[in-house]
Formats: C-alpha cells, sequence, structure tokens
C-alpha cells in the first residue's frame, strides 16, 4: 500500500484537509487492512489504498459521531447535525471498498467485518 495515496484519498474521503492530524486512525486503519489480506495479494494493488482510506474514514466518523455535535438555539432546540449521515456515508464506501477487494482479503466471514441488514457493520474481532 502507498501511505501517500492513502492519506490523499482519506482526504477527500473525509473532507479532511490535515491527514497528518488523524496519522494514528490511518496508521490503525493500515494495520488492519494488512490483517485483512491473503497470503498472497499484490500489496501494491491499488485498490487496497482505497479500501485502507475508506477504513480510516469510517473510524474517523465513528469517533466524531460519538462526541456531542449538536447545536442548540437560544430557547434550548436542537438542531440536527446531521452526524450520522457521515458514518452511514462512510459505512457505505467502506463496504463498496471490501466488495471491490473481494479476490485481494479474506472472505467476510473470517475478516473482521460483516454485514447485517441494510448496512450495518459490526466488529467481530478475530475467529
Amino acid at each position: 500500500m502507498n501511505i501517500a495515496s492513502v492519506k490523499t484519498l482519506f482526504a477527500l474521503f473525509s473532507d479532511e484537509e490535515d491527514a497528518e492530524k488523524y496519522a494514528p486512525v490511518i496508521e490503525l486503519a493500515l494495520k488492519e487492512t494488512e490483517l485483512m489480506l491473503l497470503m498472497d495479494t499484490d500489496r501494491s494493488d491499488v485498490r487496497l489504498d482505497f479500501l485502507c482510506a475508506a477504513l480510516a474514514n469510517y473510524r474517523l466518523q465513528q469517533i466524531k459521531s460519538g462526541q456531542d455535535k449538536r447545536k442548540y438555539t437560544y430557547a434550548g432546540k436542537v438542531i440536527d447535525s446531521g452526524t450520522g449521515s457521515s458514518l452511514d456515508c462512510a459505512e457505505r464506501l467502506l463496504k463498496d471498498y471490501i466488495q471491490l477487494c473481494e479476490g485481494l482479503i479474506r472472505p467476510a466471514g473470517f475478516v473482521f467485518f460483516s454485514f447485517r441488514g441494510e448496512g450495518d457493520i459490526s466488529d467481530k474481532g478475530s475467529t
């Protein structure tokens, strides 16, 4: 995987200008992606850069969605910040790149992700 390419794609997916600020999230995604790979996978395949960046973006959106981003009016009413839609979009993007990399990564049952229902990703842990 090309780390410079992953950072550029991460900035594109996340709409964050400074990818270096999120280096730990990107490094985690690199390790997670490496764990998914089949033994004979060509690690220079450009699809892996997209998968890794999508995974880093998904992890970032998980972190952001856990923070209270609600805005309040003077009267105390809550204005929806739309953070859920960012996480949903990141999840769909990740799912698309997992499917694109089907021949490069372990089958879904053996990988750390499985899809339940409509776009719901659950972390299974190692088996």
